[in-house]
C-alpha cells in the first residue's frame, strides 16, 4: 500500500472529542475530528448553557449564550484548539426579539471568550429546543 493510500484511510476515522468537564452526552459526540493535511477539520455538537451536571446555568438568555459558547470554546480546546480555531458558528436562539434584547450583554460576553475573532456566523430562530428551557444552542466547525 502506498503512503497516500495510508494517509487517506487513517484522515477517514474520527476523532471523538468529549472534555471531561462537560455533562457526559448520550447518543452523540460533543466533537468529532477528522484529519487532514497540517490539522483536523472538528464538527462540533450544538451545545446548550449545560453545567458539568447537565443543569441550565440560567433562564436568562444572556447567561444562557455565554455558557453555550463557553462548552463550545471547551470542545474545541479538548480538541487542540484556541478559539481563533473555529471558522464558522450557527447559533439557534427560540426568540429572536430575546436575542436581540440581550444583544449589548451577549456582545460584551461573547469578545470576553473569543476577543476579535468573528468567524462565519448565521443566527437562526427555531420554534424550540430540545432541551426544556434553553433558549440558545451553537453549533459549529473549527480547524485544529
Amino acid at each position: 500500500m502506498k503512503q497516500s493510500d495510508m494517509d487517506t484511510r487513517s484522515a477517514a476515522r474520527p476523532r471523538y472529542v468529549n472534555p471531561p468537564a462537560l455533562a457526559e452526552p448520550r447518543g452523540y459526540s460533543n466533537g468529532v475530528a477528522y484529519g487532514a493535511p497540517g490539522g483536523s477539520v472538528l464538527f462540533l455538537a450544538g451545545q446548550i448553557a449545560w453545567d458539568a451536571a447537565g443543569r441550565i446555568v440560567s433562564n436568562r438568555f444572556a447567561d444562557q449564550f455565554d455558557q453555550a459558547l463557553a462548552n463550545l470554546i471547551a470542545v474545541v480546546a479538548e480538541a487542540g484548539g484556541t478559539p481563533e480555531s473555529i471558522g464558522k458558528l450557527t447559533i439557534f436562539v427560540v426568540d429572536r426579539a430575546q436575542y436581540q434584547a440581550a444583544r449589548k450583554e451577549i456582545g460584551e460576553r461573547y469578545r470576553r471568550r473569543m476577543g476579535r475573532h468573528f468567524p462565519a456566523m448565521t443566527l437562526v430562530e427555531v420554534r424550540a429546543l430540545l432541551e426544556p428551557g434553553a433558549l440558545v444552542e451553537i453549533e459549529g466547525i473549527a480547524w485544529v
